[in-house]
């Protein structure tokens, strides 16, 4: 997935904010825009990956049954800084292992993982929920 593809993606998904932060990374949110009370459901940026040239990764929150299996697929790996504060965020660093039609699946489920944690009276005012 290219970075162009995954913003276009990222920006189809209901109620979604862009940001460029944290040097860099295209930082998607879900929620209400240009306030505190949204939700990080993706990041995606450029990785020096060891000798290897420079990767998009791709990181995204998921359920723990789905971290469990993820963090042990090929080119995937726990989030830096994010898996390590016990956060259930995996890093596509290449697509060996999942997909990108998967990808997408694993993104709209974050976007919808991270939609439940707004508050009740944001997830009404959105659509969220009833």
């Amino acid at each position: 997935m290219t970075p162009d593809d995954f913003n276009r993606f990222c920006a189809s998904l209901q109620h979604t904010h862009h940001v460029v932060q944290w040097g860099g990374a295209d930082v998607w949110k879900v929620g209400a825009t240009e306030t505190k009370r949204n939700k990080v459901f993706v990041i995606g940026g450029w990785r020096q990956l060891g000798d290897a040239e420079d990767a998009f990764c791709i990181s995204f929150h998921c359920s723990e049954i789905a971290f469990e299996f993820l963090k042990d697929t090929p080119g995937c790996r726990p989030a830096p800084y994010l898996a390590s504060r016990g956060m259930t965020w995996i890093q596509r660093f290449n697509d060996s292992g999942i997909s990108d039609n998967d990808l997408r699946d694993y993104i709209e489920n974050s976007h919808r993982l991270m939609a439940a944690k707004l508050t009740k009276k944001l997830q009404r005012e959105l659509g969220f929920i009833a």
